[in-house]
């Protein structure tokens, strides 16, 4: 499946900070973020519903993100 997040991160820094925490949670899970796209697109391709523990990340590291349709 793959997830689409809208979020307000911007910086590649900013990526840096909870990169390892993403990659504790999906494992296995190819993600990237499209800070060029106006609405800082986090894809994740994942084989289980993450929604919740991606969100609840974010959140923690004070950035917005809502789950796209």
């Amino acid at each position: 499946m793959i997830f689409v997040f809208k979020t307000s991160v911007k910086t590649k820094k900013q990526i840096k900070a909870f990169k390892p925490q993403i990659d504790n949670i999906l494992p296995k899970a190819k993600w990237n973020f499209d800070l060029e796209d106006c609405d800082k697109i986090l894809r994740i391709e994942s084989e289980e519903n993450i929604v919740h523990e991606i969100q609840k990340l974010l959140t923690i590291h004070s950035f917005y993100c809502e789950e796209l349709d």
